[in-house]
């Protein structure tokens, strides 16, 4: 049943939904998403985002959650591609680059983040989502000998989450030598 061709359109709207979130909660702000907004914009009835999901909350929490590990999977690759910690750092910085703070990915982080202070469940999403990446990082730099490296990785990780933040405010708010970074990792 699951190959059904059911089963592939209610998986191909869960898609359309969960897509839909990912695209109001930027442009909304986490509270303005509705279920009526959300399916006119799935392009479904209201009825149909509580077929796929307990509740709406529950739906933009897996929106987002998907979408953040999705950015933060992207890095992973270009720690492959690199040799030393300043390396890792100017990597670290190229991955964010493209993000303005007003974008539509950074504006989901930050509504994202701000949710997560009222909900439990998207806070510890983040919390989990956080601690894989800084893991991952940390143990890269361990294993090219940076000392304190879990901690390392999440000062780096904070630090760009703080400059994208700023990016928000105008374009020299979030602006740092990347040789400022480096000096965590020498």
């Amino acid at each position: 049943m699951a190959g059904s061709p059911a089963a592939a359109r209610g998986q191909l709207v869960r898609r359309r939904l969960l897509d839909a979130a990912v695209a109001l909660v930027p442009e909304l702000g986490w509270s303005a998403v509705s279920t009526r907004i959300l399916a006119e914009r799935a392009g479904v009835t209201p009825s149909v985002v509580h077929y796929h999901f307990p509740s709406l909350q529950a739906l933009l929490i897996e929106a987002v959650l998907g979408a953040m590990r999705e950015v933060a999977l992207a890095f992973e690759p270009a720690l492959e591609t690199v040799e030393t910690p300043a390396d890792a750092v100017d990597a670290l910085l190229a991955s964010v680059g493209g993000y303005s703070g007003t974008d539509p990915m950074s504006l989901l982080f930050a509504e994202s983040y701000l949710a997560a202070t009222r909900d439990d469940t998207l806070r510890q999403g983040i919390r989990e989502l956080l601690a894989d990446l800084r893991t991952r990082l940390g143990g890269w730099l361990a294993r090219h000998g940076v000392a304190d490296a879990e901690d390392t990785a999440a000062v780096l990780l904070a630090a760009v989450d703080g400059l994208l933040l700023h990016r928000a405010l105008g374009p020299d708010s979030g602006a740092v030598s990347p040789a400022v970074l480096r000096r965590l990792v020498d």
